[in-house]
């Protein structure tokens, strides 16, 4: 009896004290300093970082402890860009119309699973059908593994433009779509769409204020949205607490995005010096998406991958985008870190680290807008973003200095999110 009772003890003391978890890092990266600091302890406690020692230290008999004496530790990666719900190929534009709602969910549970078991404990998405939504909501209550979602919902469009989601079908199918379905003709139809993602659920608003490439639509960059409903949009997601990102290639499009009040810019493919200057002066940040541009580009050379209106688009983007990018860093644009992943295949999001660097972009920068700068944009800078005491207990390892090989972050070894480990050596 008197053993049963010290075992029952034992289990309370356990349940009430709580395991904490001890990591010992051959090295963590300080993504604050850019600098990698060696034989470090973080002790886990609960969801959150309690402590980052120096050397190699232990707790109590109850706590756990991981071995990554011969990894480097870092952050949690943060991307800013990625469709969750689907992963182009060519088979895309069929399943719109032979997928029902519950495909295109078991799809995205897959899809997430991938993009946090490649080290990204944290993502925005930016634009699906609205499962989406449902996603991060069962993600949050622990029914599905994935990171963190903050969800656009379904993205603003004007009719015919890049998230017009009739276009490319038939007449007798393409009705017309407003507000509610995301396709805005006016100030006030703007508005309403703000208000009806709120009503959705979304975190965040999307607006597409260029041409795209993967619509079946015929141009890739002409703007689409007026200053008018730009301004409407903005002034409304305010209103409900939500930032605007903006989808956009061509500059005249871009920079009415900026003079409206958007917060990002994604892709940015044909920027100018004058809509790199304004986005300087407005603080407006970009949001690379190399990977995209990169990846489309190829693919559009495989006959029949995309159609070929997409097709053609793809190889006039491909080509200029990452050049724009490497000048708009030149010239001291703030950037995030995104891939548009989705339109290439989820969890290989690191990819872009090395697209970056050929850009001009060092490492420690590129790690800077994956952690720090992202988590800012998502306004979690108290939280995510840094292995420090307080934040997050985002964390992930991989086997070599990703301050000097960006390919290393292709592999991660290690996930945690919020203390609970995913993926283990």
């Amino acid at each position: 009896m008197r053993k049963l009772l010290v075992v029952i003890g034992l289990f309370f003391t356990i349940v009430l004290s709580g395991q904490d978890v001890y990591l010992h890092c051959g090295s963590i990266i300080d993504v604050v300093s850019g600098k990698k600091l060696a034989e470090k302890t973080i002790v886990v406690s609960g969801n959150k970082i309690k402590s980052i020692q120096s050397g190699y230290i232990s707790g109590s008999d109850i706590d756990e402890v991981i071995d990554l004496k011969t990894k480097t530790v870092l952050p949690g990666l943060i991307d800013m860009h990625v469709h969750m719900e689907s992963e182009f190929n060519p088979q895309s534009y069929i399943k719109r119309f032979t997928n029902n709602e519950a495909d295109v969910a078991f799809e995205s549970a897959l899809n997430a699973k991938k993009t946090l078991m490649a080290g990204f404990t944290t993502v925005r998405d930016l634009g699906g059908s609205g499962v989406n939504i449902a996603l991060r909501n069962a993600i949050n209550r622990g029914v599905v593994d994935g990171p963190r979602i903050f969800t656009s919902g379904k993205s603003l469009a004007t009719t015919g433009g890049h998230a017009d989601p009739t276009n490319g079908m038939k007449k007798d199918l393409m009705g017309d779509p407003g507000p509610k379905e995301g396709v805005v003709n006016s100030p006030e139809d703007a508005k309403k769409a703000v208000r009806q993602r709120y009503k959705n659920g979304a975190d965040l608003i999307k607006i597409t204020a260029t041409g795209g490439v993967m619509s079946v639509a015929k141009s890739g960059h002409n703007p689409q949205f007026t200053l008018e409903e730009i301004k409407a949009v903005t002034s409304t997601a305010k209103n409900y607490g939500f930032t605007v990102a903006a989808h956009a290639h061509g500059d005249e499009g871009m920079k009415l995005a900026v003079l409206g009040g958007v917060n990002t810019i994604e892709h940015g493919s044909f920027m100018s010096e004058e809509t790199m200057d304004l986005m300087i002066e407005h603080n407006c940040y970009l949001i690379p998406t190399i990977s995209a541009g990169r990846q489309v580009a190829e693919k559009a050379k495989v006959p029949g991958f995309f159609p070929p209106v997409v097709a053609r688009k793809a190889l006039e983007i491909g080509p200029i985008h990452q050049a724009t990018m490497a000048k708009a860093y030149k010239k001291g644009v703030p950037m995030g870190f995104g891939t548009d992943a989705g339109v290439f295949p989820h969890g290989t999001n690191a990819i872009e680290f090395g697209y970056l660097l050929e850009s001009g972009i060092p490492l420690k920068e590129s790690l800077k807008m994956a952690t720090l700068i992202n988590a800012t944009l998502l306004e979690m800078e108290k939280e995510l973003g840094q292995l420090k005491e307080g934040f997050l207990a985002d964390i992930i390892a991989v086997e070599d200095n990703p301050l000097e090989n960006a390919s290393t972050l292709e592999n991660v070894v290690f996930v945690m999110k919020e203390g609970k480990v995913y993926k283990n050596l």
